[in-house]
């Protein structure tokens, strides 16, 4: 399973994690497999200018993310996650990409819910 976690640079499981899922510096793609990390890449962001909110969610399911990490996000892009396929945990209290992870494969995180979301731009 591929997850994506917003990511501060240089991405990497080390990196701070991004506030805001539509507006970080890039993504980190993790492949997990047996509650292991597997793989771990990078993919730059895309600007909302290009498709909106709606942008960077059909680009991680184009890039074939079937997990994201998030802290915060409006309710349009999380109801696009869902259309699209794409499970949202919340993990606004992790440090780092690694420690999201962590906590994903632990079984620690929840749903992102309608209550998590916020009136979009990061706000």
């Amino acid at each position: 399973m591929l997850i994506g976690i917003p990511s501060t640079h240089p991405g990497g499981l080390e990196a701070a994690f991004g506030a805001h899922f539509g507006h970080c510096d890039l993504y980190t793609v993790v492949e997990v497999a047996d509650g292991q990390v597997k793989e771990v890449r990078t993919l730059p962001s895309v600007p909302h200018q290009q498709g909106g909110c709606m942008a960077p969610v059909q680009y991680l399911a184009d890039n074939g993310v079937k997990i994201l990490l998030a802290s915060g996000m409006g309710m349009r892009p999380l109801m696009g996650f869902n259309q699209v396929g794409i499970d949202v945990y919340y993990a606004g209290n992790a440090p780092t990409v690694g420690a999201a992870v962590e906590a994903f494969i632990a079984g620690q995180l929840q749903q992102f819910t309608q209550e998590f979301t916020c009136g979009g731009g990061g706000r």
